[in-house]
């Protein structure tokens, strides 16, 4: 049977655990109601369970029929936190956390693994072993990372790892993939900028580092549009300013922040650098003086080309050719998988959400009708990776 149909056959129970996970959403790196959760019910599967990866994180181990072929490994990943973001939405699952929300559809994600997990542990038409990588804190771009500390790849060896995430505005059934970049390359940043306050009916006896910070957001502009070829995408985006309070006074600092976006650790250093020195000459420029906070989050997400392949062509088996995107386009957001795929060969891919709101946004919701196609792609790869007539 084809593991999508196998895996609809289970859709109601499926969809009350996802919607009890965004019930009652969890950030990052406090996500123990979720990973117990995890843990409770890949153990009623009969899964080998470890804890406390990463802080919160889960890893389970599902072993094949084994027929004399060499050890093989593939990982299976999905993240499990929730954003700092107040829903809006009326429904009866909405959450229950006042100012934290499932608004990415990690919800959905953990429980197409689970869904997987529950498939790949009844049938076991593969001679290997799967990890099922339930990782915490993917918005804060660490989670990965702090897996990987705790030795994930020398305790569970990988010969591959794949994930996926769904993708609003593509259709239910859908896939999107490329052989290289995937995603973009994250960092933030904040610049402090120090003035001298004063009366604000005395501004010429003050250093105003407010009209510096409106001075340097405009120039920060042209960091891309100067400075990055158009062949090389990149965004610099300050998204916010903070600075006084009062009407009549001028502050002494200005702290302006935002992030970045590249698809190359050279570009990112590039801005870095133009920011670094916009900043401390548009400041003096204005008797203020500057300093720049730079921090890389994540790198940019690159999909193995063969291991890409590999997943469309799995895609393509469950649901034919038409419904496979093999030349998604890159989209600047991040994805902290990029650590994974540093460490493993492997591939990231998308799944049709349908029309729903955007990721990030708080009417967001998962569209419970894509778990079937999200879990069933992953059990397909490892069938297909760990084929037991191989």
């Amino acid at each position: 049977m084809n593991p999508i149909d196998a895996i609809a056959r289970h859709l109601g129970e499926y969809t009350a655990w996802r919607r009890d996970l965004h019930a009652h959403p969890e950030l990052g790196f406090e996500e123990s109601r979720t990973s117990a959760l995890v843990a409770e019910r890949l153990e009623a599967m009969g899964i080998e369970v470890h804890r406390g990866l990463g802080g919160t994180g889960v890893v389970g181990v599902i072993r094949g029929k084994g027929r004399g072929n060499a050890p093989r490994s593939i990982g299976l990943r999905a993240d499990m936190d929730a954003l700092p973001l107040s829903e809006t939405n009326g429904f009866g699952h909405a959450s229950t956390t006042p100012g934290k929300m499932h608004g990415c559809g990690h919800d959905g994600h953990t429980t197409m693994l689970l869904a997987a997990a529950r498939y790949l542990a009844e049938t076991r038409n593969f001679d290997g072993t799967v990890h099922l990588l339930f990782q915490p804190a993917e918005e804060l771009g660490s989670g990965a990372p702090a897996m990987q500390k705790d030795g994930l790849f020398e305790r569970f060896p990988c010969d591959a790892v794949y994930a996926l995430h769904n993708k609003p505005g593509m259709a239910v059934g859908h896939y999107g993939i490329n052989p290289g970049p995937m995603l973009a390359g994250v960092a933030f940043f904040d610049i402090h900028i120090q003035g001298k306050g004063g009366h604000a009916a005395r501004p010429e006896v003050t250093q105003d580092p407010v009209v510096a910070g409106a001075a340097l957001i405009s120039a920060l502009q042209s960091v891309v549009a100067r400075n990055v070829s158009a062949h090389s995408p990149a965004v610099l985006s300050v998204t916010g300013m903070e600075t006084g309070r009062a009407y009549n006074v001028i502050p002494d600092t200005v702290r302006l922040f935002g992030t970045v976006r590249a698809f190359s650790a050279e570009v990112m250093d590039l801005v870095r650098q133009r920011m670094e020195t916009l900043a401390r000459d548009v400041a003096l420029g204005f008797a203020c003086t500057a300093s720049l906070d730079f921090r890389v989050l994540t790198p940019p997400l690159v999909n193995h080309a063969e291991n890409a392949q590999r997943m469309a062509d799995a895609a393509a088996a469950l649901v034919g050719e038409g419904q496979v995107n093999r030349n998604q386009p890159p989209s600047m957001g991040g994805e902290d998988f990029a650590y994974f795929l540093q460490a493993v060969p492997g591939a990231f891919i998308n799944i049709g959400n349908g029309a729903t709101r955007d990721l990030h946004h708080p009417g967001y919701d998962f569209n419970d009708e894509a778990i079937p196609f999200g879990a069933g792609v992953l059990a397909a790869i490892v069938e297909r990776e760990l084929s037991a007539e191989g």
